[in-house]
């Protein structure tokens, strides 16, 4: 689908991607990790193509077709739209009236439904839950039927519960033929729900399997500080270092 080939991108001459190779397949569930600045936003742009490399290639499909899910964080959550007005936002080009034809209202609600948040149609954005927030604007990603979902951070600043959810969502979209990237600063989250992993500092440190991928050395290698690694019901647990006496699991830290 997409083939990245010695991408380097950079900003004010400072390097933020740097000699990137990664193929990206119809049948991609990854998830990219790496601490904050270390290019897992710009190297969803560049997948995105809102970003051009200064060295390197990219190759894409003629049948790929992105959908892209930002950070919730920087939406206006205030902005004056129904859930289903926020959705039909996505149909920006090839329309002729300026008002939603029938065949629109019956795709916004196809997709509503997909993602099980039909009842909310004509709730305001800002009276929805982290996870309902997130499912929106999966909804407005596949409103334009994507094969490829970029998704920056959609486990960010939700409670476990929908954490898991979101994940459990994600798993459920894959099984039905989309390939999946996504950033996230939740280890464990990717550990247990994900099959592929690349760790990012502004080179890929490592990728594979979260075991492959979830190493002491290479996680060392990607944020600067010694992790721990143990192992629950055959899948990688990652703690952060000893803190006032005792272990504690990474996604239990606030920022993390």
């Amino acid at each position: 689908m997409v083939d990245l080939n010695a991408v380097t991108c950079s900003y004010d001459g400072t390097p933020v991607l740097s000699g990137i190779d990664l193929a990206v397949s119809a049948t991609q569930f990854t998830g990219i990790v790496g601490p904050s600045g270390s290019g897992k936003t710009t190297l969803l742009k560049v997948l995105l193509g809102t970003v051009r490399p200064v060295f390197g290639s990219v190759h894409r499909s003629r049948e790929l077709r992105i959908g892209y899910v930002p950070q919730v964080e920087t939406v206006s959550w205030n902005f004056p739209v129904t859930v289903s007005e926020c959705v039909l936002m996505a149909r920006t080009r090839g329309r002729v009236l300026p008002w939603r034809s029938r065949d629109e209202n019956a795709e916004v609600e196809q997709v509503l439904t997909r993602l099980g948040i039909e009842g909310l149609a004509g709730r305001h954005i800002r009276e929805l839950s982290g996870g309902q927030q997130q499912r929106v604007f999966i909804a407005r990603a596949l409103l334009g039927d994507p094969n490829l979902l970029l998704m920056d951070e959609p486990t960010s600043g939700v409670d476990v519960r929908t954490r898991h959810d979101v994940l459990h969502l994600l798993d459920d979209l894959h099984d039905l033929g989309l390939a999946i990237i996504l950033t996230t600063h939740d280890l464990n989250g990717i550990a247990s729900h994900l099959p592929h992993v690349v760790c990012l500092n502004t080179e890929i440190i490592g990728e594979g399997t979260p075991r492959q991928a979830l190493t002491a050395d290479i996680l060392e290698r990607t944020y600067g500080a010694r992790m721990e690694i143990l192992e629950h019901a055959g899948m990688p647990v990652v703690l952060d270092h000893f803190h006032h006496g005792r272990v504690v699991p990474l996604r239990q830290r606030t920022g993390s």
